[in-house]
């Protein structure tokens, strides 16, 4: 939740231009001038960003996770840019996790929120009933990073 709208000691107010103020937040820092910051809304952009890169790894997992189920139930309509997206996807969460170790304490959460919403979106568009969906996760987290999933004989991805 956003603070109040605060204009700072002659500065933009953070509700008013917020590409502005990250400029004059970020000078204000650089130039030491600590009693100039709008502390309450810098500590909650500071927050948030942690908060897009748990959203980036879930979502990357949750791509992952809708793939592998489609794979899985659907084993005749499987497709090459399946595995691709998988492949992807892959590398994508290992780039999130290798910038913000951090992260690694919240992998299961993370993955609980991914497959809630691969599970719905299976559902979706295999047009499988919910149920034929398993309500927790049934792949483990070393299934997700490297579980492979050849589809060319001759250019298998994993």
């Amino acid at each position: 939740m956003k603070a109040a709208a605060v204009q700072t000691r002659s500065g933009t107010a953070y509700e008013d231009d917020f590409y502005t103020w990250t400029q004059e937040q970020g000078a204000r820092l650089r130039a030491g001038d600590l009693s100039a910051l709008d502390l309450a809304n810098l500590a909650e952009e500071i927050e948030s960003l942690g908060r897009s890169e748990f959203n980036s790894l879930v979502g990357a997992w949750r791509v992952i996770l809708l793939h592998m189920l489609k794979f899985d139930h659907q084993p005749d309509k499987k497709t090459r840019s399946w595995a691709i997206s998988i492949a992807a996807q892959r590398k994508e969460a290992e780039f999130i996790l290798k910038d913000n170790p951090g992260l690694k304490r919240r992998l299961d959460e993370a993955l609980e929120r991914a497959y809630h919403g691969a599970r719905l979106g299976a559902s979706k568009e295999t047009r499988l009933r919910l149920k034929r969906f398993p309500e927790t996760c049934p792949y483990s987290l070393e299934d997700i990073r490297s579980r492979p999933f050849p589809v060319d004989p001759d250019d298998p991805i994993a």
